[in-house]
């Protein structure tokens, strides 16, 4: 039989549908007889060894249930992955922006988190395409999928890299990635929310926001906590996380969105690079 997408292999969840029908996720399963071929589309790259795009997309826990499995995990792939990212997004911002070095550092950090890199990856649609273990599969939305997206486009980057040359990754990282970087720089994502959402007030309102613990459940050691940021008495908004900090940026974040004022400019605006600038050295081109 050939597959259009994954071999799906389901597994009983911990939670029921209302009428009591147990849910079950799919899961990706290796088969040689998987179609790549969308993802490839969406990633702008036809592998010429696909055994790179494989070993991309395999988690370290798949290895545990799968023993048998014919391709190593990805971390070292995410290795390469990483500094390749690194190079051409820091060779991109050097020669675009003139910039200081603490803006471009910023940007740079804020265009590779690993917030941002898994938002890359739902967007191209290959999470279903990992390889991972039940348990890992099991938990969609938590800290850990959004890292081990994040890892997998690393990996993809040095995949991409490995079987196309430098200038294969450059045109992913320019389409999938780079892109972000509009957004970032227009609404300054790279400020901390927290910072951004104090700043702003004491401008415009003269008053220095103020965080209060509204609810707190679960035991000690998975405890989720509901936080409100104030401005004098009046609540702006709420926040959820594990931690008080993580609550915090998530209700600063929120309040950013609920006054409007996401799209407030709070730092130095972007300087495009003129001729006056020092030009980069041309990157080395692999595999050309």
């Amino acid at each position: 039989m050939v597959l259009t997408g994954i071999n799906a292999t389901p597994y009983p969840l911990l939670t029921l549908r209302e009428e009591g029908v147990l849910v079950y996720p799919t899961i990706a399963m290796y088969s040689p007889d998987t179609d790549y071929r969308p993802l490839e589309e969406r990633l702008g790259h036809t592998f010429r060894d696909r055994s790179f795009l494989l070993q991309a997309l395999t988690h370290r826990s798949y290895l545990n249930e799968n023993t048998d499995h014919p391709f190593p995990h990805n971390e070292r792939l995410e290795f390469l992955g990483d500094a390749v990212l690194e190079l051409i997004v820091t060779e991109y911002l050097f020669k675009t922006y003139a910039n200081d070095e603490g803006d471009l550092t910023n940007w740079r950090a804020a265009l590779v988190n690993a917030k941002t890199l898994a938002g890359i990856a739902r967007t191209l649609e290959f999470e279903e395409y990992i390889l991972m273990s039940k348990g890992e599969a099991r938990d969609k939305d938590g800290k850990a999928r959004m890292y081990i997206l994040a890892n997998a486009i690393e990996a993809i980057i040095g995949a991409v890299y490995l079987d196309g040359g430098t200038t294969a990754a450059e045109k992913f990282i320019q389409s999938c990635i780079l892109t972000e970087l509009k957004d970032i720089l227009a609404f300054e994502l790279y400020v901390d929310p927290k910072s951004k959402f104090q700043e702003t007030s004491q401008e415009l309102l003269g008053i220095t926001p103020t965080y209060k613990v509204l609810e707190e459940v679960g035991p000690d050691h998975l405890k989720e906590f509901t936080i409100g940021v104030f401005l004098d008495k009046d609540l702006v908004a709420v926040g959820k996380g594990t931690s008080k900090q993580e609550a915090q940026v998530a209700a600063a974040e929120a309040g950013l969105e609920a006054k409007n004022w996401r799209a407030r400019r709070t730092r130095e605006a972007p300087k495009e690079a003129g001729p006056e600038s020092s030009p980069a050295p041309s990157l080395g081109k692999k595999g050309d």
